[in-house]
């Protein structure tokens, strides 16, 4: 298993993580639960109309953290958007409870991929685990 599939697949099973951007000064953290792995990169979802797009807009600097079995996983990054239809198709197939609010060819859905990405595995009992991609 590949470096970036090892942090899909625990972002995956923890199935919620929390996402960190700035907005002028300001933090703002929320929950999310959107992740896919295609074509090599590592994906996650919003809506265009919602604040956190504005923000990655202004800043695409983002960090995410998911908390399981005793380990936690940070991913820090920036946050690229990606308008291929396929990849919005993939996600909310995906995650078929999204298509009640959001479609492939609406002007809302929104994927971004982590580019420059560091991902650090951490726990209380083993040496942190660091992948780059």
């Amino acid at each position: 298993m590949s470096g970036i599939e090892k942090v899909y697949e625990f972002l995956d099973t923890a199935k919620t993580y929390y996402l960190a951007t700035v907005e002028g000064d300001q933090p703002r953290v929320r929950p999310f639960g959107t992740v896919l792995l295609y074509d090599g990169r590592l994906y996650i979802q919003t809506g265009k109309v919602k604040d956190v797009s504005k923000q990655l807009a202004a800043n695409p600097k983002a960090e995410i953290c998911a908390f399981m079995n005793g380990r936690w996983l940070r991913v820090t990054g920036e946050l690229v958007n990606d308008d291929n239809r396929d990849i919005k198709a993939a996600m909310l197939e995906k995650m078929p409870e999204l298509k009640a609010m959001y479609s492939a060819d609406d002007d809302n859905t929104q994927v971004l991929y982590f580019s420059n990405a560091s991902a650090t595995f951490s726990s209380f009992t083993e040496a942190p685990e660091t992948i780059e991609f």
